[in-house]
């Protein structure tokens, strides 16, 4: 079949495509910026269209002799007026559909509440039932897939659940976590996604799909926590805490940032579990039966411990930060930038310089002041930003694309330039940019931070933390150089034994 994936680089797109190449089916991808695929492994197998989702125009070409669409993009975490970017995506995508003449659309939505029940739904999942009623008027025959909690290494939920666990001893709680609650293994959703391709022309309907268990979200932590080798976590449900203050508490205790925090907490204020299991009518289950929650958890914790986590909630980018590539050195003339550019010279290899520069971030740090970076990396968590603790995806590879901590992968010429650009909280635009280039004894490694200020608070906010970069970058350029110097078997035991 030919399929058309949109949505590609996010977590589920990106398990998808690999899987639909491997049943067969002649993919494209529709993205904003291909540069994003220009490193991921399936990327020469698929055909890439460049298009938004907002401009029907560019969505004409994309469409044209696909057998089916997969609709996998969501505005979460977006700008506040996400629920028209939605709504005016799904009609894109139903308009160029049906004229198209595409065959089938799959959506992947959420679980909700009965009509009866939902009163005061989450603007979140309201507005995936919306573009689910969307797609199903097209007059494209439309499987819309209802997913419980979706449990996989790298998902938003699991991560949620993994780090409110592990950090708390004693978890004080909303009166969500006695909610009922059908999580689903990710590999159970990507077999109902592939199963929806072939689905009958007169399917055209809702389908629930969950796990094999209903559980409330605080025995969702405690089987976490089992499945860890952890304790049991005591839990005490608080009615004092609003969804808005539970978001606040996640936002500071988890990676997870308030923009996210906050619609995936509105989400939880229902029972949400499938009210049918119509979809066995059509897609039998999984060889072996659906995956029970703790060993999907089991598995995930595996994934993670062999670094082998192939998509993840960090993959998303940040609303509202800056996008904008590092303008060339010649475009400065005439604007405002501050830099700050450190160059050493050390008898380590270009090889080994560049091990160190590609594995810096998440468990390995920043090679400088720990307690600084920490402080950034709090203060940005408390104006809403991702923080320090976003980490990375690989423990030793990156590719354009990744988050990085509160950096995001711009630019990458392996084994030469690695160029981080900043998606932290900041009065302006920053990057940070890390070369390793041969020399007669060995090697010479150039680190340079730019800085574009945006208006006064940003020239004050760059000559406040002058005095730290002198510290920061400093120790950061020496301390590089030195680790490169270390054995290499050294450097990956060290690597690969701290915890996860």
């Amino acid at each position: 079949m030919r399929s058309l994936v949109t949505g590609a680089t996010g977590y589920i797109g990106g398990r998808l495509v690999p899987r639909l190449l491997k049943a067969g089916h002649e993919v494209r991808v529709l993205v904003r910026s291909p540069e994003k695929l220009r490193d991921v492994p399936w990327a020469p197998e698929v055909d890439v269209a460049q298009g938004d989702l907002g401009d029907r125009d560019s969505l004409r070409s994309a469409f044209e002799g696909v057998d089916v669409v997969y609709y996998l993009v969501h505005s979460m975490g977006g700008a506040k007026d996400f629920e028209a970017i939605e709504r005016e995506s799904a009609h894109n995508v139903a308009a160029a559909a049906h004229d198209a003449g595409v065959g089938r659309i799959v959506y992947l939505g959420g679980l909700h509440p009965t009509p009866e029940e939902s009163a005061g739904l989450s603007p979140h999942l309201r507005s995936r039932v919306e573009v689910g009623r969307i797609l199903l008027a097209s007059g494209v025959p439309t499987a819309a897939l209802q997913a419980g909690v979706v449990i996989g290494s790298g998902s938003t939920s699991f991560e949620m659940i993994r780090h409110l666990t592990e950090v708390l001893p004693y978890m004080p709680a909303p009166r969500w976590v006695r909610n009922r609650i059908q999580p689903i293994a990710v590999r159970d959703v990507l077999h109902y996604l592939i199963g929806a391709a072939t689905l009958p022309p007169e399917v055209n309907r809702t389908f629930d799909i969950g796990g094999p268990d209903v559980l409330r979200y605080g025995q969702m932590m405690n089987g976490y926590a089992l499945e860890a080798g952890l304790r049991q976590r005591p839990i005490a449900a608080l009615p004092v805490l609003t969804p808005w203050l539970a978001a606040q508490w996640v936002n500071l205790v988890t990676p997870i940032p308030r923009t996210l925090a906050v619609p995936i907490i509105a989400s939880l204020q229902f029972d949400c579990v499938a009210h049918e299991h119509d979809i066995r009518d059509h897609i039998p289950d999984p060889e072996g039966g659906l995956t029970p929650y703790r060993r999907a958890v089991r598995l995930a914790l595996e994934k993670m411990r062999q670094g082998e986590v192939e998509t993840s909630w960090q993959d998303a980018l940040v609303a509202g930060a800056a996008s904008d590539p590092l303008p060339s050195d010649p475009d400065w003339a005439g604007h405002t930038v501050y830099t700050d550019v450190k160059q050493r010279r050390t008898a380590a290899s270009p090889e080994r310089l560049w091990t160190v520069i590609e594995g810096i971030g998440g468990e390995n740090g920043w090679y400088s002041f720990p307690l600084a970076w920490a402080v950034r990396g709090w203060m940005d968590k408390l104006v809403g930003g991702v923080g320090l603790r976003r980490g990375r995806r690989s423990p030793t590879r990156l590719q354009v694309g990744d988050a990085l901590d509160f950096w995001r992968v711009e630019e990458i010429e392996r084994g030469r330039m690695l160029r981080l650009r900043a998606e932290m909280k900041v009065p302006g635009r920053a990057w940070l940019e890390m070369r390793a280039t041969p020399d007669a004894r060995g090697s010479v490694y150039d680190q340079r931070a730019v800085f574009f200020p945006r208006g006064l608070g940003g020239r004050l906010y760059w000559l406040a933390i002058l005095p730290f970069h002198g510290v920061i970058f400093t120790g950061m350029a020496n301390r590089i150089t030195e680790a490169a110097l270390t054995p290499v078997d050294t450097l990956e035991a060290e690597t690969h034994g701290r915890p996860s």
